[in-house]
C-alpha cells in the first residue's frame, strides 16, 4: 500500500508559478513510477507528466512541455511538479499517482496507476 498526499496548490495570477508536492508513505517510491494528472471543472482527468523513480526517465503531455517540470526526491519520498508561466486553462485539481512500473510513452494511461492522492486545487486567475 502507498498513501499519497498532495500539497502546494493555491491561487496564483496568470504568468506565475507554483510547485506541487506529493508525499508518499507506506512502500517506498524506489520501485515505482509516478505521475501527475489534472481535472478541470466539467472535463475529464488528463495526464500531465510522469517520472521513473529509479532511472530518472520522464514523459510529458505535449501541451505541458517547457512549462512544467516533474522531479522526485527519493530520500524524502516526495514527488514534485514545478509549474511555470501558468495560464487560466491550468486551473484544475491536480492529482499524483503511482504505478508499478515504467511504461514509456504509455505512462499517460490512468489504468497503469494503482494509488492516487486526494488532489490539490490550483486556480489561475487572469
Amino acid at each position: 500500500q502507498v498513501q499519497l498526499v498532495e500539497s502546494g496548490g493555491g491561487l496564483v495570477q496568470a504568468g506565475g508559478s507554483l510547485r506541487l508536492s506529493c508525499a508518499a508513505s507506506g512502500r517506498t517510491f524506489s520501485t515505482y513510477a509516478s505521475g501527475w494528472f489534472r481535472q478541470a471543472p466539467g472535463k475529464e482527468r488528463e495526464f500531465v507528466a510522469a517520472i521513473a523513480w529509479s532511472g530518472g526517465s520522464t514523459y510529458y503531455a505535449e501541451s505541458m512541455k517547457g512549462r512544467f517540470t516533474i522531479s522526485v526526491d527519493n530520500a524524502k519520498n516526495t514527488l514534485y511538479l514545478q509549474m511555470n508561466s501558468l495560464k487560466p486553462d491550468d486551473t484544475a485539481v491536480y492529482y499524483c499517482a503511482v504505478s508499478r512500473g515504467w511504461y514509456g510513452r504509455n505512462q499517460g494511461r490512468e489504468s497503469l496507476y494503482d494509488y492516487w492522492g486526494q488532489g490539490t486545487q490550483v486556480t489561475v486567475s487572469s
